[in-house]
C-alpha cells in the first residue's frame, strides 16, 4: 500500500558514552536498532544473520577498515560513520568506502536523514555502492585532476609471457621514446627534479601477480620491497592518497613508475581485493595509464564463500580485471599455448569478470619453429576458427626480447627496431584506440609495419 511505512533495521555500533545518546535518536519513526554490536566480530555476525540494513559505526571503532566495510557491503548492508566534520578521521572514513560521514555534534534530525538516505527507496535490496546509488553527503574528496585508464594484462598458465608484455607495452604507453642509458642509474630509487622534462603521458606498471610476479627482475631493480603490499595496506587504513602511492612507485624511465609486487608467493593475503579497488583508484588519478600485471587464475574459492572475511586467493586479479578498462589477453604462439588462450577467453567470459572493457588478444613468440610455414596466417586462422577472434595481435619470437632481460631493460631502450618491439608499439596504438574516450589521447609512436 502506498501508505505503509517502512522500517528500516539499524545495527549500532558505536563505542563509549554516546552510544546511548545515537540509541535514543535513532529510536524514531521508520527506524529501529535490531542489534547494538560490541565489536567488528559481532557487528559483521549480525550483518550476515541479516539483523539489518544499516550500520551506525564510530570513528574509533577497533579494526574497522575497508575490508569490513566491504563485507557490510556484500551482506546488503549500507554503513553510516559518525566522526566530527573536517577532521582526519572523517576523511579517513570516507576512504574506507562507508556511505555517510555524520557529525555528532549536529541535531539528530541529520544521523536520522542520513540513515534514511543510504537505503534505496526504490529498490530495497539494491547492492551497496551501485552507480547511481550512492547518498551525497558533503565533505567527499576532490575530483582528481586525471581519471587514467587501467590496462590489464592477463592470460592463462605457461608463461605466455605477460610480464614481459606488461613491462614493454607500458613503455610504449608513455608516448616517448626511453633513451638507453647506465643500468645503474635504473637500480636507485630516484624521483625526477622540478627541472626535469615531462613526458607527454604519466604511466604507472603494478605488479598484481601473487603466484610469480617478477617485474623488478625483469627492469633491473635491485630495491624488491613490495611496493604493492605498502599502498595495499595504507588503503586498508585509510590512508592512501595520490602523494603517498607516488612516493611508493620509484621512477625506471621518463613517465613510468613501478610498483613492485610481492617478494614471495605465501604472502598473497596482504593483497586483498577491497584494499586493491582503492589502490586502482587512486592510481587513476596519478597516472594516465596504469598496466597491471596479473597472475593467471580467475577462480574463486567457493569453500570461502561462506565467509567473506576470508582472504580469496585470485583477488588481486581478480580485482584488477574488474577495474580494468581495456584488457590484454595474452597466449603462446605454439599448439598447447593456443589451446590454453581458446580455454582462457571462454573462461575469462564465463567468470562475468571484466565485462565492461574493451578486449585485446595476443599471442606471443609467434614462429615457425614450432607451428610450421606461414606462422601468422597459421596462428590468425586458428584464432577465428576456434575462438573467433578476428582482430589478433602478434609478436613474434624475437632475439631482442633475450637482450633486453639479460639487460634489464625494456625493448624500446635495448632493441628500438626490433621486430617484437614494433609489434607492442602496434599493440599500443590500439590500446589507446579503444580505450574510453576523452582519456590517455596523446598518440603514441608511428610506425610502418602494420600489425
Amino acid at each position: 500500500m502506498s501508505g505503509a511505512t517502512t522500517t528500516t533495521t539499524v545495527l549500532c555500533a558505536v563505542r563509549g558514552a554516546r552510544e546511548a545518546d545515537v540509541v535514543t535518536t535513532l529510536g524514531a519513526p521508520g527506524l529501529q536498532v535490531t542489534r547494538r554490536c560490541a565489536d567488528v566480530v559481532e557487528l559483521l555476525a549480525a550483518a550476515a544473520a541479516g539483523a539489518g540494513r544499516v550500520a551506525v559505526v564510530s570513528d574509533d571503532l577497533p579494526g574497522l577498515d575497508r575490508g569490513v566495510v566491504a563485507d557490510l557491503h556484500a551482506h546488503g548492508v549500507r554503513v553510516v560513520a559518525l566522526a566530527a566534520d573536517g577532521t582526519w578521521e572523517a576523511g579517513r572514513l570516507r576512504a574506507h568506502g562507508v556511505d555517510a560521514v555524520v557529525d555528532l555534534d549536529l541535531p539528530g534530525d541529520a544521523l536520522r536523514d542520513a540513515v534514511r538516505a543510504v537505503v534505496p527507496s526504490t529498490d530495497p535490496e539494491a547492492r551497496p555502492g551501485a552507480p547511481g546509488q550512492a547518498p551525497e553527503h558533503g565533505g567527499g574528496p576532490e575530483e582528481p585532476a586525471r581519471q587514467g585508464i587501467v590496462v590489464a594484462v592477463w592470460g592463462p598458465t605457461g608463461a605466455p609471457g605477460r610480464t614481459t608484455l606488461a613491462t614493454n607495452l607500458a613503455a610504449e604507453l608513455t608516448g616517448t621514446a626511453p633513451e638507453p642509458r647506465a643500468r645503474r642509474a635504473r637500480r636507485r630509487r630516484r624521483t625526477p627534479g622540478p627541472g626535469a622534462a615531462s613526458p607527454a603521458e604519466q604511466v604507472l606498471l603494478v605488479d598484481a601477480d601473487t603466484y610469480g610476479g617478477t617485474v623488478a627482475q625483469r627492469l633491473g631493480l635491485l630495491d624488491e620491497s613490495p611496493g604493492l603490499a605498502a599502498a595495499a595496506r595504507g588503503a586498508a587504513q585509510g590512508t592512501l592518497d595520490a602523494a603517498r602511492l607516488d612516493a611508493l612507485a620509484p621512477a625506471v624511465l621518463p613517465g613510468l613508475r613501478v610498483l613492485t609486487g610481492l617478494t614471495r608467493a605465501a604472502r598473497w593475503p596482504e593483497l586483498p581485493g577491497s584494499s586493491l579497488d582503492a589502490v586502482w583508484e587512486t592510481a587513476r588519478s596519478v597516472a594516465d595509464w596504469t598496466v597491471v600485471d596479473t597472475g593467471f587464475a580467475i577462480e574463486r574459492d567457493e569453500m570461502l564463500t561462506y565467509d567473506t572475511r576470508a582472504p580469496q586467493r585470485n583477488d588481486a586479479t581478480l580485482s584488477a580485471l574488474a577495474a580494468a578498462d581495456v584488457v590484454v589477453v595474452v597466449g603462446s604462439g605454439d599448439p598447447v599455448g593456443l589451446q590454453r588462450l581458446v580455454r582462457a577467453l571462454d573462461e575469462l567470459a564465463e567468470s562475468g569478470t571484466a565485462v565492461g572493457a574493451a578486449r585485446a588478444v595476443v599471442v606471443n613468440r609467434v614462429r615457425a619453429s614450432v607451428v610450421g610455414a606461414g606462422p601468422e596466417r597459421a596462428v590468425r586462422d586458428a584464432m577465428a576458427r576456434y575462438a573467433g577472434v578476428e582482430d589478433l595481435h602478434l609478436v613474434p619470437e624475437d632475439a631482442a626480447l633475450d637482450q633486453s632481460l639479460r639487460e634489464g631493460r625494456t625493448l624500446a631502450e635495448a632493441a628500438p627496431s626490433s621486430p617484437a618491439r614494433r609489434a607492442v608499439a602496434h599493440l599500443a596504438a590500439h590500446v589507446r584506440a579503444v580505450a574510453p574516450s576523452g582519456r590517455g589521447a596523446v598518440p603514441g609512436p608511428v610506425l610502418e609495419t602494420a600489425h
